[in-house]
């Protein structure tokens, strides 16, 4: 399949040049994504790119033998089983595939997403104060026992090593690449410079080796690109780390909204079994989004929804889905 960059899509919700979050929740996926026909779990070790996942098992098996806890007879042996995340099978020729949303079941799971931009150029703005973090939202999240993937550039797990390294560390989350720069892959893009083609591997690969610096270990093979923007040239450019993109089929329009529960009401208004939510973690440029979420969380959960993480949705897309 053919992905063109003429196919590039932006959404009318944004009104101005997203910089700092580059446009990733106020965008339509850009692009149609390529169809691979088959789901595949990629040994973390066969990753050129990403840290060891360390993905746990929502049903671990217990230790064989073990007896009661303390006792110095018991049997040793892991707590949890960790298992390799899933992962999508190359499109036409190689390409990195593209994974926009799961299965179109009658399961009611849905998969909250929250990017944590930063560009490589915005060091000063943060020792000015500026603030690409959101401690409240995660908190929100903890406290409301909601699982969610938030999809990381290298510079933003740099400026907070701290915040990368709990979360890379609750089983809760999980850790996904979003560029080390936070520039876009495709051009035009909301006005945000481009990685050079020979460039972007390496620039994944800057920002998995800045997840694994700062310590966290839920890491998964999964990259968003900034802005929403790709075309057929920069999939080609990501086959060799071995990644899937990951894009999304609701649209939170969180990025510099003002009205929390304006935010709330297009995400459950657009949210159906097996979506993919795109959200914000910087409290400068998505200063609504935990006020949005307090309302989210609990009225999908009356509607019969379950919180997942990408990883999960993936495992259960069909594979012709």
């Amino acid at each position: 399949m053919t992905i063109s960059a003429r196919k590039l899509t932006a959404l009318g919700l944004l009104g101005a040049v997203l910089v700092g979050c580059g446009g990733a929740a106020d965008t339509a996926a850009p692009g149609r994504p390529a169809k691979p026909s088959a789901i595949r779990s990629t040994s973390p070790a066969a990753i050129a790119s990403p840290p060891p996942s360390t993905v746990t098992s929502p049903n671990p098996s217990p230790s064989v033998g073990a007896s009661s806890a303390g006792s110095p007879s018991a049997a040793p042996g892991p707590a949890t089983v960790r298992e390799a995340p899933p992962t999508l099978a190359p499109g036409p020729g190689g390409v990195t595939p593209v994974f926009t949303r799961g299965a179109h079941g009658a399961e009611k799971v849905v998969a909250l997403t929250f990017d944590a931009d930063m560009t490589a150029d915005q060091g000063p703005r943060a020792a000015g104060g500026e603030r690409f973090d959101n401690p409240q939202l995660i908190a929100t999240l903890r406290r409301l026992g909601v699982e969610a993937t938030v999809f990381m550039t290298g510079r933003w797990a740099e400026e907070y090593p701290d915040q990368a390294r709990s979360l890379g560390n609750d089983p809760r989350f999980e850790i996904a690449n979003h560029s080390y720069s936070h520039y876009s892959f495709a051009s035009p893009c909301y006005g945000l410079p481009t990685v050079a083609r020979n460039d972007m591997a390496a620039d994944v690969r800057r920002a998995f080796a800045a997840f694994r610096k700062a310590g966290a270990r839920n890491v998964v093979p999964y990259f968003r690109f900034p802005g929403g923007c790709y075309d057929d040239d920069a999939l080609r450019a990501l086959a060799p780390t071995r990644v899937t993109a990951v894009q999304w089929d609701v649209v939170s329009g969180d990025a510099f909204a003002t009205d929390g529960d304006a935010v709330a009401q297009q995400v459950l208004d657009g949210v159906k079994p097996g979506s993919l939510v795109v959200m914000h973690c910087t409290r400068s440029a998505a200063p609504v989004t935990e006020q949005a979420i307090r309302r989210i969380v609990p009225e999908l959960r009356a509607k019969g929804y379950r919180f997942v993480k990408v990883s999960e949705l993936m495992s259960r897309r069909t594979p012709a889905g």
